[in-house]
């Protein structure tokens, strides 16, 4: 059997987002598989978005999206292969997939194909339990 949440728990736990990634979070977009987020980077850093103030939205029924708009010019080129996202301090990590927009990723973007100085913008990035 899977593992089963009401939404009061899984609400709660996925509003530890706003504690764990507040505003002032690192979001990079690498090229290459994902490496672990125990484990050191990988891939090209091909940009680096840092989260807006308010970057969370209310979680409710066990999901909780991004709030504000998430975006940033790209600083090399390259195809995403993964997101790491981490607290500015670094003690806190996730990693997971990017696909283009309807491709049902943990992230979805307009492009996977980056050329250096194009605008990135993250369309979903919806926490889920």
């Amino acid at each position: 059997m899977a593992v089963d949440l009401n939404y009061t728990l899984a609400d709660a736990m996925l509003n530890t987002y706003d504690t764990h990634f507040p505003a002032g979070s690192l979001l990079q977009f690498r090229s290459g598989p994902p490496p672990g987020a125990e484990n050191a980077a990988s891939g090209t850093l091909l940009a680096e978005i840092t989260t807006p103030v308010s970057p969370w939205g209310a979680a409710g029924n066990g999901t909780k999206p991004k709030a504000n708009i998430w975006s940033v010019t790209a600083v090399a080129g390259g195809t995403i292969g993964h997101y790491r996202f981490k607290n500015a301090a670094d003690t806190k990590r996730e990693e997971g997939t990017v696909t283009a927009t309807g491709g049902g990723g943990d992230i979805t973007v307009d492009n996977l194909v980056i050329t250096v100085t194009q605008v990135i913008t993250v369309n979903t990035f919806t926490k889920i339990l």
